[in-house]
């Protein structure tokens, strides 16, 4: 079959399907491309969904990138509100109810879902959970006439729908089994600053506290039993871990790894020839620790699906394993990192020495300055960076991004020390916390 009359299916309309099905169209013109989402929409921001809850984004009107009649326009058959039911891998066809589709090349791009807690009244109205944004907007009306609110778990979306729900001026508490804010992934004190922004907002924390049951009235949650007291609430937000969305890849035969993610190999090819898998779904290989890991952010499921999109549309593209850099705003500070913080270098027990610096972000005397910590974790043979945590006012996003390239590429605490940087007194210091940081780690590693 020629390439050009190829039939590709691909199921799923996040940022993974999304790309898969512009890149195979963009350099397949004449291919067939489907894409079948069980929901309303396609292109759209999720990751925007809680600071439209709470008003700091007007509307969800913001959040749309793309319409559906621009796919249309370009040749993609969306099929939106249409489920999937099956994938046949030996007859090359999706079911949709009774109906088969038949397809040349699948990708599979079917997102995540969320590791919902066992936890009596867990189904009780009033128990939300923030993904789609239709549901998103339902709820944004119904939080005109609430007052308070409860947040389970302390993760980054935790973090944002407390701080945005205290924002909007609701009572707000957050509930997590570990000792402070995104203990799983980060250090202690870059997440005190986030702590302290949080609780002047009005946020009331509640670390190492277990959530014991969820208390209803008409079938209403009206309060949540914890191990340290009863919090009455108008609403719940439930902000658990990602899990695969992988029934259906599970059910075809298609091979699952450790994480419950498809396995992927650099071309993000399945186990299965011709069949694809991009996003949530899979499990990505860790450039530090070659451990595979899933549940990476939009612009990774962006990246891999275009290469799975460029691949089934007959190229041959490779995707690196990850450094994952990452950022968001705890309150009203800046927080990220690349890789692995101290915490689960010592968690692992992987050899490690941590360089640590005060820094600021612009001129001091420069309006608008603020305070930056630095942390980078290195390899007290080598040298080489391994990972690095920040907290600041303003310009963590950039440095974990170039936090990554340097992990990627090798380079070391001796090579940052003396690293170059801008220096203009609104957007950047005389001395760079980067360096100052490697400085610090190598004072440390004479001793």
């Amino acid at each position: 079959m020629a390439q050009e009359n190829l039939r590709i299916i691909v199921i799923g309309g996040g940022a993974g399907g999304i790309s898969a099905a512009s890149t195979s169209k963009g350099l397949l013109p004449d291919a067939s491309i489907t894409l079948f989402t069980e929901f309303e929409d396609v292109a759209y921001s999720p990751c925007g969904i809680p600071f439209v809850l709470g008003k700091e984004i007007p509307n969800f009107d913001n959040l749309f990138l793309q319409t559906a009649e621009h796919y249309a326009k370009i040749g993609i058959d969306l099929r939106l509100q249409t489920k999937v039911t099956g994938i046949n891998l030996e007859d090359r066809t999706v079911s949709v109810g009774s109906e088969a589709f038949e397809w040349d090349r699948l990708v599979i791009a079917t997102g995540f879902e969320y590791d919902e807690p066992d936890i009596p009244g867990i189904d009780l109205d009033g128990i939300k959970y923030v993904k789609n944004i239709r549901r998103a907007m339902e709820f944004d009306k119904e939080l005109e006439t609430m007052k308070k609110a409860v947040v389970v778990c302390a993760t980054p979306l935790g973090i944002e729908m407390a701080g945005n729900l205290a924002h909007r001026g609701l009572e707000t508490h957050l509930i997590d089994e570990g000792g402070w804010l995104m203990s799983e992934v980060a250090d202690p004190d870059i997440m005190e600053p986030v702590k302290e922004s949080l609780e002047k907002m009005g946020a009331q924390m509640h670390f190492g506290t277990k959530v014991l049951e969820f208390k209803g009235e008409g079938g209403k949650v009206k309060s949540v039993v914890t191990s340290e007291g009863e919090i009455e609430c108008d609403v719940v937000v439930i902000a658990a871990h990602k899990k695969p969305n992988n029934h259906l890849s599970s059910e075809a035969g298609i091979e699952l790894g450790a994480t419950g993610g498809i396995l992927v190999d650099d071309h993000m090819k399945t186990s299965v020839d011709n069949v694809f898998a991009a996003g949530d779904c899979t499990e990505i290989v860790h450039g530090v620790t070659d451990i595979p890991i899933q549940g990476l952010s939009g612009s990774h499921a962006y990246s891999q699906g275009r290469i799975a999109g460029a691949n089934a549309a007959g190229d041959d593209r490779a995707y690196d394993p990850v450094f994952i850099p990452w950022g968001m705003v705890g309150g009203q500070v800046q927080i990220g990192g690349v890789s692995l913080g101290e915490t689960l270098h010592k968690a692992l027990g992987i050899p490690h020495v941590v360089a640590f610096s005060m820094g600021i972000s612009r001129a001091r005397y420069y309006p608008g300055v603020t305070s930056m910590r630095v942390k980078l974790i290195a390899d007290p043979a080598t040298h080489k960076v391994l990972g690095a945590q920040m907290a600041g006012g303003e310009g963590i996003k950039e440095r974990a991004d170039f936090l990554a390239f340097v992990i990627k590429r090798g380079v070391t605490l001796d090579e940052l020390a003396w690293m170059e940087n801008v220096y203009s007194p609104p957007i950047g210091a005389l001395m760079e916390p980067i360096a100052l940081a490697a400085q610090a780690g190598l004072r440390e590693l004479s001793k």
